[in-house]
């Protein structure tokens, strides 16, 4: 289903304009950002402001239709962080570089993992985010 413009903007105004996983901004990537549905349309999952959350084109592949996955430190299977309900700062914290992303929850960790929020190649932008002031978000 597509998204209705007015969907867009209100989420573009709460999401403020950045990947609610791992907080890239549309000026970083150089990239819209995609609508996600948090629980998948493949699931009736709904097309509505409480389901559904701006998300970097590498968060949105590798989420996929997942809703849970495996917390690395205790192996149980969770569900992902829910950008809508939760609050990111209780589930993540930055690196002291502030280039790696590290969960603190059982959550936050098993969403690092699925969503692969500490890549390589997103690691290396957000060194050069972070010497030219542009990264991490400050609020």
């Amino acid at each position: 289903m597509p998204v209705p413009p007015a969907l867009r903007a209100l989420l573009e105004t709460r999401d403020q304009q950045r990947c609610v996983y791992c907080l890239t901004t549309e000026e970083n990537c150089g990239l819209r950002m995609h609508v996600d549905h948090i629980i998948p349309e493949a699931v009736d999952g709904p097309t509505t402001a409480e389901n559904t959350c701006l998300v970097c084109f590498s968060c949105n592949v590798a989420k996929a239709a997942q809703q849970s996955a495996v917390d690395p430190v205790s192996g149980a299977r969770v569900p992902l962080f829910h950008p809508v309900q939760q609050r990111w700062r209780d589930h993540f914290v930055w690196s002291a570089d502030k280039t790696r992303i590290i969960g603190v929850t059982a959550r936050g960790r098993a969403t690092v993992e699925a969503l692969h929020m500490n890549n390589p190649t997103v690691e290396r932008a957000r060194r050069r985010w972070v010497a030219a002031g542009w990264h991490p978000p400050t609020d």
